[in-house]
């Protein structure tokens, strides 16, 4: 079941996969066109708690004035900051430097091509080690965003609200990961949470998954993933003491 599903959704990915700056399209890419790692680490950086329409026109600015990972380690600190500026979230730029600043010092201008190498540079956590290992290396990373987490509770109807239902839905997106294209396949995973799999009124009708997708079989998709309640917030009880000046003036 795992393959069929993977081979299904790689199919409707290389007919419908967004169109984006940092990515190379499924056709060339099979072609044997390999994507830029320092691209991939950029555009995952400036994403991170920011839209990908937010993200094209800086993601161009920064590419165009810093190509390479070399030279974004040689530019001033000044000049990438103020071309940061509206994108919020700056620790992101200086993180951004800190670890360009390692490629190019400590391994040769070149980033590491492994989740683990990856994870020891300045600034990368486990999500974009895993994403840049995934789509720039095609290891078979787990990727996993609020996107697949949608995804993943919809397909299998995990009814465990977030956060505590992550550890679940990581191996349930980490069992349907395959070995080959592996890169394709997180992007085609986080491409149907954003385009029919939505938070809202997620379009069951065209998404190459709905036969089995166990959510939609009980119609309960647009409730899932939960979210824990909110603990109620407590009611404090006490005694006030007032006291009235002759002036009327109330003294608490």
């Amino acid at each position: 079941m795992t393959p069929q599903l993977s081979d299904i959704l790689l199919d409707w990915y290389d007919r419908n996969h967004r169109t984006m700056p940092w990515r190379v399209p499924p056709a060339e890419r099979q072609a044997g066109v390999r994507p830029d790692p320092y691209r991939v680490w950029l555009s995952e950086v400036m994403l991170q708690q920011t839209t990908v329409a937010a993200v094209r026109d800086y993601f161009h600015r920064f590419t165009t004035r810093w190509p390479t990972v070399q030279a974004l380690a040689a530019a001033d600190d000044a000049d990438v900051m103020a071309e940061w500026a509206g994108l919020g979230y700056y620790a992101r730029a200086r993180n951004l430097l800190k670890c360009a600043r390692a490629v190019v010092a400590d391994h040769g201008g070149s980033f590491p091509d492994s989740r683990a190498g990856l994870l020891m540079l300045p600034g990368i956590g486990p999500y974009t080690a895993s994403a840049v290992a995934a789509i720039a290396y095609d290891e078979p990373a787990v990727v996993v965003d609020g996107n697949v987490e949608r995804v993943m509770a919809r397909l299998y109807q995990v009814e465990t609200p977030l956060p505590q239902a992550k550890p679940e839905l990581t191996a349930l997106a980490a069992g349907l990961t395959p070995r080959l294209r592996p890169g394709d396949h997180a992007q085609a995973v986080m491409d149907l949470g954003a385009t029919i799999c939505t938070p809202r009124s997620p379009a069951c009708g065209i998404c190459p998954w709905r036969a089995p997708c166990l959510a939609r079989a009980e119609g309960v998709q647009a409730s899932l993933p939960r979210k824990a309640e909110k603990a109620a917030k407590p009611v404090r009880q006490g005694l006030v003491w007032l006291a009235r000046r002759p002036d009327g003036a109330v003294l608490l």
